[in-house]
C-alpha cells in the first residue's frame, strides 16, 4: 500500500509490482500533482554538489540520469548548458569543474565541456549580455518532461500488475496492537469511504510525509521543513536557439538556469523558506523580484 503519486511514489509502486507484490497506490489530486510536474525540468548531476564537494551524490545523480537516458529516451534528451565568464578567473575554474563533471559521469556521460571565446559564446547565446563577457564554458546535461515521465511510471506500474489511484485520498491509518494494518481511504468524487488492509504501509508524500505521519501518532515532531521554489516563463526570444544558461552562483549563492521549454523559456530557481507546503503555491513578490534581477544581469 503506497500514499502518494508523485515521482518516488510510482518508483515504489513500479519496484514492488515488478517484485511479485500485489501492489496499491493512492493518491489523493492527479498524479504528479505536487513536486513531481513543477520540477526545473533537467535530469542533472548537481553542478552545485559538486561545488559545495559532495561528489557521492553527483555520481550517484549522474549514474540516475544515464539510466533515465536509456530507460526514457522519448522523455529525455542531452541539453549544452553555457557558464558564462565575466571574470578573467572564472573561465579557468569553471572549465576545470566542467572537465571533473565529465570524468564523474564517464561512459553516462551527455557530451564533453569545452571553453568557449566571447564570440563563440555569443553566437550560441545572441541575448547574454555583451559588456564585460569574457567567454563561457560549455557543458552538457539532460533535460527531461517531469510530468509525462511520472506518467510512463504509473503506466509501466499498472502493467506489472499494481493497482493505482489517483482522487482517492488517504484520510487515516488502521492499526492492531500498535501496528499499521492498513489505510482509511475516501473517494474524493463520490464521498465513499473504504477501509483498505496491507501489510505494508509506504509514505511517499513528499513535502507532505508529516501529515501521514502524524496520523499514526498525533504528538510526532514535525521531521520536514517546508519550502518553495518558483520559476518564470518567459518567450522565446529572450533565449533563442537551444542552448541554456547556468548562473554558478547568485546573491544568496543559488544556482540560476535559464532554459529552453516548448518553444519558452524557464528560469529559476529560488528557495524560500515558508511555514507550510502549500498544494497551490504562489510566487511572492520578492521571489519574482529575486529571478527577473538576476535574469537581467546576463539577458539584454
Amino acid at each position: 500500500m503506497i500514499v502518494g503519486g508523485g515521482a518516488t511514489g510510482l518508483g515504489c509502486a513500479i519496484d514492488a509490482a515488478a517484485r511479485g507484490f500485489r501492489t496499491l497506490l493512492l493518491e489523493r489530486h492527479d498524479f504528479a500533482k505536487g513536486t513531481s510536474s513543477r520540477s526545473t525540468k533537467l535530469v542533472h548531476g548537481g553542478v552545485r554538489y559538486l561545488q559545495q564537494g559532495n561528489v557521492s551524490l553527483v555520481l550517484e545523480a549522474l549514474k540516475e540520469r544515464g539510466l533515465l537516458l536509456k530507460n526514457a529516451p522519448h522523455l529525455v534528451h542531452a541539453l549544452p548548458f553555457i557558464v558564462t565568464n565575466y571574470a578573467w578567473w572564472e573561465g579557468p575554474i569553471y572549465g576545470v569543474g566542467m572537465k571533473v563533471y565529465d570524468q564523474l559521469a564517464g561512459r553516462a556521460g551527455f557530451g564533453r565541456s569545452k571553453m568557449l571565446s566571447k564570440e563563440k559564446t555569443l553566437d550560441a547565446i545572441p541575448t547574454l549580455e555583451p559588456e564585460g563577457l569574457d567567454g563561457g564554458v560549455l557543458y552538457y546535461d539532460g533535460q527531461f518532461d517531469d510530468a509525462r515521465l511520472a506518467i510512463n511510471m504509473a503506466q509501466t506500474a499498472a502493467e506489472q500488475g499494481g493497482v493505482l489511484l489517483n482522487y482517492m485520498e488517504v484520510t487515516g491509518l488502521l492499526k492492531e496492537n500498535g501496528e499499521v494494518t492498513g489505510v482509511e481511504a475516501r473517494d474524493v468524487e463520490t464521498g465513499d469511504r473504504y477501509e483498505i488492509r496491507a501489510r505494508v504501509v509506504i509514505n511517499a508524500t513528499g513535502v507532505w510525509t508529516d501529515r501521514v505521519r502524524q496520523m499514526d501518532n498525533d504528538a510526532v515532531k514535525p521531521m520536514v521543513t517546508a519550502s518553495q521554489g518558483i520559476h518564470i516563463v518567459l518567450d522565446k526570444e529572450f533565449l533563442p536557439g537551444d542552448t541554456a544558461i547556468m548562473v554558478p552562483k547568485t546573491d544568496d549563492g543559488r544556482v540560476l538556469f535559464a532554459i529552453p521549454w516548448n518553444d519558452s523559456v524557464v528560469v529559476g530557481t529560488t528557495d524560500t523558506p515558508v511555514p507550510q507546503a502549500d498544494e497551490e503555491p504562489r510566487p511572492m513578490e520578492e521571489e519574482l523580484d529575486f529571478v527577473i534581477r538576476h535574469a537581467a544581469r546576463y539577458l539584454t
